[in-house]
């Protein structure tokens, strides 16, 4: 039968910061476990982990029925190539030699026996089983079979659609485990409600990443938090969660009230004993019988401090512009948007909207300057400077140096100026990281942190708060509520829309309404 169990796992960053510590759980077969807490907690660290990619300090996984992956950010290539991301490892290694073979081929006989062998490992691999569980994930997803679209270059496929084909893989394929890092993010609504029909319905065993509350609330039957290095279990769903929570905190606050108060008085009796033991030799005995509770209680050590709340401080400033921020006239995409029309004033808050593959990245996209093929055309109003934040995180152009040095390099900023940036966004502790090895979350704030320093006054955001935890969207939230430029972001977050003046919304035929 499928299930994970983790058993005192310990893991230690490449700069010697423990990350986890003695942390265990156990997702029994069928089960449907939730990891939440802080971004940069550890949780997609977790998740590699029991997938075996990385390698604990300490402890140890077990896990049985195979363990199928997705990850947080998906990467580039063709469709075939996603899809043998989540294939199993026989198939993965057989068609890495299928490949291999097939480019070594030649008019010799050693080639062409090598690369009949290759084919014939492939089949027993069960390769051709899995193309023809790929071919029904293409249909589902986007309407075209397997053969069709194996060669088409992801970068075309919007992330809801990347998303879709990879868990329609996963959910189809051999692998009685699956680990799933935000698979939720850039679904559209309809998707979501798909996705968590899918896992309810599904007998696989599942450990997933997730800030989405409501799939939280429909699938999970057990919550496992992480944070302060350990991690703590809700056994009930989500509904109930945030109580437990509160009550957890409120135990764990009293606990280390009462042992400090108890250390106070511990500490208090041995110096009162010391004193009056100077003027009384039949003292001795008591007090250092106290200084040994004293030594014992310290050594034993405090209870759980409760978790840290997190304080972002998110400052987007913006600027005065033109009235007209943004002029679309006859706008549209090839194969994509029709030609649409309208006007976007300084100041406004509009949303778009829409199903995923209907060109909403790259309509942000071709706004921030990306060449971007279009018919008609847009202007932007006098003294509006675009800052776009990219929704999959694929920002090679951060890529290279540690974030600290990242931003003092490209805004002019001192290292403790730098800093202090990084510290209100809760990024300080990763100052020395580079961009890839940081959480999706941790990459999301920088972007945001990024779009202040700049000064942008016309905000393009796609799907921003999708790898961002509870406090972390909130808190953009309140940076977006004083923000004195316009913002036009792509989001299937309702909860984020619902603070937004209007709504532009993408129908399934390229129409622009709104």
């Amino acid at each position: 039968m499928s299930h994970i169990e983790v058993n005192e796992l310990s893991y230690v960053l490449p700069d010697g910061r423990p990350l986890l510590t003695a942390v265990s759980f156990k997702v029994g077969a069928g089960a449907k476990a939730a990891l939440v807490g802080p971004n940069g907690a550890g949780k997609t660290t977790l998740l590699r982990l029991v997938a075996g990619e990385l390698t604990p300090s300490a402890g140890r996984v077990r896990s049985a029925g195979g363990i199928g992956v997705m990850r947080q950010f998906l990467g580039r290539g063709s469709v075939a190539g996603l899809l043998l991301a989540v294939a199993p490892a026989r198939v993965r290694e057989a068609a890495g030699r299928l490949r291999r073979a097939e480019a070594a081929l030649a008019d010799d006989e050693p080639s062409q026996l090598a690369y009949a062998q290759a084919l014939s490992d492939y089949a027993d691999a069960g390769g051709y089983e899995m193309e023809v569980v790929w071919d029904v994930c293409t249909t589902a997803a986007f309407g075209l079979p397997y053969l069709e679209t194996r060669e088409r270059d992801v970068s075309t496929l919007s992330g809801g659609e990347q998303k879709r084909l990879m868990l329609h893989a996963l959910l189809r394929g051999p692998d009685g485990v699956l680990l799933l890092d935000e698979p939720d993010n850039y679904l559209d609504l309809p998707g979501k409600n798909w996705l968590e029909a899918e896992l309810r319905a599904s007998s696989k065993t599942v450990l997933l990443v997730s800030h989405d509350r409501g799939l939280l609330a429909e699938v999970a039957t057990r919550i496992i938090t992480v944070e302060a290095r350990g991690v703590w279990i809700h056994g009930g769903g989500y509904a109930g969660y945030a109580e437990a929570r509160r009550e957890r905190t409120a135990r764990l606050g009293e606990r280390r009230r009462q042992w400090e108060d108890e250390r106070a008085r511990l500490r208090a009796a041995v110096h009162t004993l010391r004193q009056r033991a100077t003027r009384n030799d039949a003292l001795s005995g008591a007090f250092q019988a106290a200084e040994s509770r004293l030594a014992r209680f310290e050594e034993a050590g405090p209870p759980e401090r409760p978790p840290k709340e997190q304080n972002l401080r998110m400052r987007l400033r913006g600027g005065r512009t033109g009235k007209r921020a943004l002029t679309v006239r006859e706008l549209g995409l090839p194969g994509l948007l029709r030609p649409f029309s309208t006007e976007i004033w300084y100041g406004e808050r509009v949303a778009i909207l829409g199903e995923n593959g209907t060109g909403k990245s790259h309509l942000l996209r071709l706004l921030a300057g990306e060449p971007i093929e279009h018919t008609g055309g847009f202007a932007l109003g006098a003294r509006v400077r675009p800052g776009w934040f990219a929704q999959t995180h694929l920002r090679p152009d951060l890529h290279g140096h540690p974030i600290a040095e990242l931003i003092m390099s490209r805004h002019g900023l001192e290292r403790n100026e730098a800093m202090a940036a990084l510290a209100r966004y809760e990024l300080a502790p990763a100052g020395a990281q580079r961009f890839v090895t940081l959480s999706g979350g941790q990459q999301a704030r920088l972007q945001i942190l990024l779009l202040e320093l700049s000064g942008a006054t016309l905000l393009l955001l796609d799907e921003p708060t999708d790898n961002l935890d509870l406090p972390s969207a909130e808190a953009l939230q309140s940076g977006l509520a004083a923000y004195t430029g316009t913002v036009l972001a792509v989001t299937h977050d309702r909860w984020f829309a619902a603070g937004f003046d209007r709504h532009l919304v993408v129908t399934r035929d390229g129409s622009v309404i709104g």
